[in-house]
């Protein structure tokens, strides 16, 4: 037998297939039969493997903090020899943590990209780097309370950001705005070490280049990469040396690279991700070929298509049934589910802050909820079924929600 279009043969189904099938329920209730009645004490070894590389939390503390610009820090983590965490779970370039806080009384999260490489963590250490922002609740704290020393806990690595050579082509865009730029150090630094097959051409956006991370760094892997590695720095606020000036447009990217020849990876603050996913959609690429990089909550909800403007500036009451507690607290139109139940410090869930991995997934029991398409990451059963992600979902009136615990 053979299938024309494809020019495969295909193998009838014999005497012996239907006879192996035939004696697959004897045989296996023969070996149950046969086994021991004692309870097996030994862990696994393929749930260990599973531990090691898919840790749900990580104990950390901070071996050396260094300042890369006035507002943005490099921080080096250790595993804390004192808890259980023994070694760092390797990671893949491009991906985050996600960091638990206990502040003012609140039980927070946010996610950070790593952005040393996975050879980095091996050799016994994460790197993260923070850019502080002003009135920023959690960097604030950060910036007042992580010193040499410090005990912090985290996720296992976590994301979808990274190169996948079944998706991707080898000719990698990187479009990275401020603190945007992490996660493509950790993928240039895997370009150098050998681990990642690519070519790295970023884009990165800056104001002014004091306010360009890893200025001399980014220049030293272009230099050491053999041509894998190309950095254009682009500048909005001055002009800099051989920096381009303005953004990040269509007309630039093709002044460096093909676009149909290319997979685009874009990092950075929100109102980049609108400039350049309207410049991305004049060049006619293909979705699959355009990863965004979509931690943290989305700002300005009200001007997001769809908002409903009446509103806007309007605050609800939320009815939050978390195991067997039940609290009602005031929710703003302009804040997440998520950041309404963490101000009213219910410690819910989290870990992407974007509407991704599904880790908050609640059920919406009553009431309506704006939800941005660009942070929309549900199935669609949970869709149908009224799931909801409280860290992309938006209150528009009074509402009631049944949350998990933490697990």
């Amino acid at each position: 037998m053979k299938n024309e279009k494809l020019n495969i043969k295909i193998r009838p189904l014999g005497f012996l297939d239907l006879l192996a099938f035939k004696k697959l329920i004897p045989t296996r209730e023969k070996m149950i039969a046969c086994a021991p009645a004692t309870p097996v004490d030994a862990i696994p070894p393929v749930n260990i493997l599973a531990g090691r590389l898919h840790p749900e939390t990580q104990y950390l503390e901070v071996s050396e903090v260094t300042q890369d610009t006035p507002s943005a820090r490099t921080i080096r983590l250790i595993t804390d020899k004192a808890s259980a965490t023994k070694e760092l779970a390797m990671f893949r370039p491009g991906q985050y943590l996600s960091f638990s806080f206990e502040i003012e009384d609140a039980s927070v999260t946010r996610p950070y990209s790593i952005s040393s490489s996975p050879a980095e963590a091996l050799k016994g250490f994460y790197e993260v780097t923070i850019k502080k922002n002003e009135g920023g609740f959690v960097t604030n704290y950060i910036w007042e309370n992580w010193k040499l020393g410090t005990k912090v806990i985290c996720s296992g690595p976590q994301g979808h950001f990274y190169y996948d050579a079944l998706r991707d082509s080898r000719k990698i865009v990187g479009i990275a705005g401020g603190c945007g730029i992490t996660p493509f150090r950790s993928m240039a630094k895997s370009v150098l070490d050998g681990s990642l097959d690519v070519e790295l051409t970023i884009f990165y956006g800056s104001n002014i280049i004091n306010d360009v991370i890893y200025q001399k760094e980014l220049k030293h892997f272009e230099e050491a990469s053999n041509g894998r590695i190309k950095v254009i720095n682009v500048l909005a606020g001055e002009d800099a040396g051989d920096c381009e000036r303005g953004f990040i447009t269509a007309e630039l990217i093709k002044k460096y690279v093909d676009p149909a020849e290319c997979s685009f990876f874009i990092c950075g603050p929100q109102a980049m991700y609108d400039f350049v996913g309207k410049e991305l959609g004049t060049l006619d690429i293909r979705s699959k070929f355009i990863r965004w990089e979509l931690f943290g909550e989305i700002k300005n909800v009200s001007s997001t298509n769809g908002f409903p403007q009446n509103m806007a500036g309007r605050s609800f009451n939320m009815t939050v049934h978390m195991g067997s507690t039940v609290n009602v607290i005031p929710a703003l139109s302009g804040e997440s589910l998520l950041v309404a139940m963490e101000r009213a410090k219910l410690s819910p869930p989290s870990i992407c802050r974007s509407g991704v991995c599904g880790y908050c997934r609640s059920l919406l029991v009553k009431g309506d909820v704006f939800i941005p398409e660009s942070g929309d990451g549900r199935r669609q059963a949970d869709k149908q079924f009224g799931y909801i992600h409280p860290c992309s979902s938006f209150p528009v009136s009074d509402l009631e929600i049944i949350v998990p615990r933490k697990r």
